[in-house]
């Protein structure tokens, strides 16, 4: 079972744009050794829609090796063309990946009915565990509830991440689905409360910065202890804000550089943080850094 904290992992890279393989080290490390629950590999936050297929799926292969079957590795195979996404979702597959992650298609905007087909199709053609991921914000396309309890039917389909936040549409998702398959948050300001409902975890931003912090939170959550869930979460709110001053991935990548954790790179047409968003990102991180020293 996939659940708790999942650090949607960045995808390190030098000022070139090129992927930096030691920083994928330091990072996978890291997250063992805080106690991250399991890794999403080249999804949103790491940049996949600027990765190529060569690199997603060597990238994959990588964080699959230092992981060791410790904990579950995610990957990123969504696409707006449902050829590519079952080509990539095949290729993590055999690259070791644990289940895939599937945004729902962008620019196209098809129809609930489109969507549905989409999504089965890739599971039917891939034996592998796939959560389907919905970030209307991003993709200007709303995977509905109704054709997510259909979608929940296939075996394989075990979960969707819910980016939206809008916590009645998490219950209506939880109340709607199988028993099985599973609600994950997608959206960390929110992402305590969902759980509190019935989610299973958090596929978290904010997991990159502060990984135990956000274990901890996700494991209180979880075991039913409301009182610490709500102490832990408070300290990590306005850095959850923070992370999102400028477009994912731009402001967790800003702060793990800072961290000395990652080069200066982010690839086009992304950006590096505007400078005067530096100073509040800057106060934000090390509040929570502070408040979370052992």
């Amino acid at each position: 079972m996939i659940r708790g904290s999942i650090a949607a992992l960045v995808t390190p890279m030098n000022p070139a744009g090129q992927v930096d393989n030691d920083g994928v080290e330091r990072l996978v490390d890291l997250h063992l050794r805080e106690g991250t629950h399991a890794l999403v590999v080249a999804g949103t936050t790491g940049e996949c829609a600027t990765l190529d297929f060569a690199e997603q799926i060597e990238l994959i292969r990588q964080v699959v090796a230092l992981v060791q079957g410790r904990i579950p590795v995610i990957a990123g195979t969504g696409s707006n063309c449902t050829r590519e996404a079952v080509e990539l979702t095949a290729a993590a597959k055999a690259a070791g990946a644990d289940a895939c992650l599937l945004v729902t298609p962008y620019y196209i905007r098809p129809t609930q009915e489109g969507l549905y087909q989409h999504f089965r199709a890739i599971a039917e053609s891939v034996a592998i565990a796939q959560i389907l991921y919905n970030v209307p914000a991003r993709t200007c396309c709303d995977l509905l509830p109704e054709t997510v309890a259909r979608l929940a039917k296939i075996g394989n389909v075990i979960g969707i991440k819910e980016a939206t936040g809008d916590l009645r549409r998490a219950r209506s998702l939880l109340e709607q689905a199988r028993d099985g398959f599973f609600v994950y948050s997608g959206d960390d300001a929110s992402a305590l409360e969902l759980m509190l409902l019935g989610g299973m975890g958090n596929i978290s931003v904010t997991a990159n910065v502060v990984p135990r912090a956000m274990a901890r939170l996700c494991e209180a959550a979880l075991g039913g202890d409301e009182a610490l869930a709500r102490a832990l979460d408070a300290p990590l709110q306005a850095l959850n804000a923070a992370l999102f001053i400028e477009p994912n991935p731009i402001a967790v990548k800003w702060a793990l550089h800072r961290m000395g954790l990652i080069p200066k790179g982010i690839r086009l047409p992304m950006t590096w943080l505007a400078q005067h968003h530096e100073t509040p990102l800057c106060e934000a991180l090390e509040t929570c850094l502070s408040a979370n020293s052992p």
